[in-house]
């Protein structure tokens, strides 16, 4: 009897540390980092935005083959172009990636076994005939011959999770492609016309987007001419992931606008897509000299072909959740400590809220104790509170924090706010706080 007893008070303790570490368990899963916000999505609309984010060059053919002859940059002179040519090998270098999944068995195999030449541009057209470059579109004649090409949202916002190879694999939309050389790009095709619009050589063109590195991208270089900072580093920004936007209403590092706003600038701007745009904001010579020469504050077409896809577009984006962080990624225990810290003497919680952790309010540059320039490359000329769900992925991708990548890490970064807001943060204190922006 009295064994009984002994073993039923063991059941009952272990019973009792069972659910107490459940409880801790689901602790961790909720109450560390609640759950992003949950949006009334319409299916329909989601699935005609992939289509749109994946495929849709929005006519943009007309500049990119039209203006800039990417297509026959990509054929070469062997092949009825220009240059030598663009071979797989040689587009993956620059960061171009491929869907494995367009890939049929048979081209699977041969690529395995090493039989298809990935240093012939043919090579480069037949990926691009059966939709497996991410984000560039060819069109083809009825004999196969490729006629002309465009780009779309997927080239900078998505990459492939190299499941076959580096740069090869199945796509991930809403990544910011980090290894994506646009300025690459840009020496490679025809580029005469962006020089001439810059009032340069296309030599010295070629010398600044040639430096601009991977995963860098200067979106309003054709609209206020600035190649440079004062400090004389290239004026690049980030490309920006595109996803973890579930309750953020502005989507550029400065506030421009909304999401819809945004893709309508870079469909018709940047991309140059067959859409109408209008911004008096832009209509100012002093900010923005070559947008006034240009008349791009406000760009009339018969047709557009932007307009229509824009909620399909935004509903797909919002459909898409910042990655979570690996298991074992972060110590939990010095993450509960960090999350205190963040929400009180840290004070991040102030313009990181959750479960948005972003306030969704433009801040002045001394307000977050950084230089103006960026931001008076805007209208705004003020910063935006950046999200930061999967702020984990940019500790690892190497390019950096804030806009311009100024801060390594994530203790650069948290270093900066102690010293600006003089928080007086003890190196105990950062580690802790980094392990919980590490769970987000």
């Amino acid at each position: 009897m009295y064994t009984r007893k002994i073993t039923k008070a063991l059941l009952l303790i272990l019973l009792g540390l069972f659910f107490i570490q459940c409880n801790d368990d689901d602790e961790t899963l909720v109450d560390l980092v609640p759950p992003p916000i949950q949006l009334d999505l319409n299916p329909t609309l989601v699935a005609q935005g992939k289509e749109t984010f994946r495929y849709d060059t929005f006519g943009d053919e007309a500049f990119w083959s039209g203006a800039l002859e990417l297509d026959k940059a990509v054929l070469g002179q062997d092949n009825g172009g220009f240059g030598p040519g663009l071979s797989p090998n040689t587009a993956l270098a620059i960061g171009l990636k491929v869907d494995a999944e367009a890939l049929p068995q048979d081209l699977v195999d041969a690529i395995s076994a090493g039989q298809v030449d990935l240093d012939d541009p043919l090579t480069t057209v037949a990926l691009l005939s059966l939709d497996a470059v991410v984000g560039v579109k060819g069109n083809f004649d009825q004999s196969g011959n490729l006629m002309s090409m465009g780009i779309t949202c997927a080239l900078c916002h998505s990459t492939v999770d190299d499941s076959f190879s580096s740069g090869i694999g199945s796509r991930v939309d809403g990544w910011a492609n980090k290894d994506l050389n646009v300025g690459a790009i840009f020496g490679f095709v025809n580029n005469a016309p962006l020089a001439d619009i810059l009032s340069v050589d296309v030599t010295t063109f070629n010398s600044v987007v040639n430096n601009w590195g991977a995963g860098k991208f200067a979106p309003v270089l054709l609209l206020d001419g600035k190649v440079t900072k004062p400090s004389g580093e290239l004026a690049t920004v980030n490309i920006p992931p595109a996803y973890g936007l579930q309750g953020v209403e502005k989507e550029t590092y400065t506030g421009w606008g909304n999401v819809s706003y945004w893709n309508r600038f870079i469909g018709v701007l940047d991309m140059g897509g067959q859409g109408n745009f209008s911004d008096p904001r832009l209509n100012d010579p002093q900010k923005f000299p070559l947008a006034v020469e240009r008349g791009v504050f406000n760009v009339s077409v018969s047709e557009d072909l932007i307009d229509s896809k824009l909620e399909g577009l935004l509903q797909y984006q919002q459909s898409l959740l910042a990655p979570q962080p690996e298991e074992g990624s972060f110590d939990e225990v010095a993450a509960r400590r960090g999350k205190s810290l963040f929400e009180n003497k840290a004070q991040c919680a102030s313009c990181h809220p959750a479960p948005i952790f972003a306030d969704n309010v433009l801040h002045t540059p001394s307000e977050i104790g950084i230089d103006d320039f960026e931001a008076n490359r805007s209208p705004t000329g003020m910063y935006r509170t950046p999200p930061l769900r999967g702020i984990f992925v940019k500790e690892a991708d190497g390019n950096g924090f804030f806009h311009d990548g100024r801060f390594a890490n994530l203790d650069a970064v948290v270093s900066h706010y102690n010293t600006h807001f003089s928080l007086e943060l003890t190196n105990e204190e950062k580690a802790d706080l980094i392990e919980y922006l590490k769970a987000l």
